[in-house]
């Protein structure tokens, strides 16, 4: 059975989905729920399939180490608790696993098997502070990847626990936190703003535009710019 985290429906992640991430956190922004240096992944972490289109989904968060042998001695992929746990979060899901080595990125836990797997149970994504491979095999599933370093091997690679809170990247992030991400990288979404979320992006996109095209106009100057910017300046107040 899955859980009860499916907060919104498919459309409306969808509508959400189709936004690039500088659009939303625009919007985010504009309604003041977090400080601006808050709210999104920072430092080495970056995509590694740019030409992928935008993902978006509920955090399934696992801690990871590869660096020593597990106590346990199974294969990397061998934990059927944590792919229950994992099922257990309704899709669509981003897997968010959190390098727990003192030096991150030793040896991969997500190559082309995690990969399989994780997107058979619903999930569209990984986020990782540490290593990934099989690039060339995850790239043609579609499934898009977010990550510290590449590795060519999984040296110890295990699963040390899950289903509590990470952190990547100086972004917290709590299992069924709503994230998005896309060439740019990786935030999170308030729930409490995903119903108005997606008319504030498209407010965005049209104040853009208009900045664009005023940008081309032959009579552009600072004095048309200046006055541009505090008519928006108005209808924001």
């Amino acid at each position: 059975m899955l859980s009860s985290n499916r907060d919104f429906s498919h459309d409306v992640l969808e509508r959400l989905r189709q936004f690039d991430t500088c659009t939303l956190s625009n919007a985010i922004e504009r309604l003041n729920l977090r400080p601006r240096n808050e709210g999104f992944v920072t430092g080495a972490v970056t995509c590694r399939f740019p030409q992928l289109t935008p993902v978006i989904g509920y955090a399934v968060t696992a801690r990871m180490r590869s660096s020593a042998t597990p106590i346990n001695g199974k294969c990397y992929h061998e934990h059927p608790d944590f792919w229950r746990y994992f099922a257990s979060i309704a899709p669509p899901q981003i897997l968010v696993i959190q390098d727990a080595d003192h030096a991150p990125g030793v040896g991969a836990l997500f190559g082309e098997a995690y990969a399989r797997i994780s997107r058979a149970l619903g999930s569209v994504a990984c986020l990782t502070n540490g290593a990934v491979r099989d690039l060339r095999g995850i790239e043609a599933l579609g499934h898009q990847v977010f990550a510290g370093s590449v590795s060519v091997s999984h040296a110890y690679a295990h699963v040390v626990d899950f289903g509590a809170p990470v952190e990547i990247g100086g972004l917290r992030i709590a299992p069924g936190d709503l994230l998005h991400g896309d060439l740019h990288g990786v935030h999170m979404i308030p729930k409490s703003a995903v119903g108005e979320l997606a008319a504030l992006a498209g407010q965005v996109l049209r104040e853009d535009s208009e900045l664009f095209e005023l940008t081309e106009r032959k009579d552009f100057s600072v004095t048309t710019l200046t006055a541009r910017m505090e008519g928006v300046n108005r209808r924001l107040l």
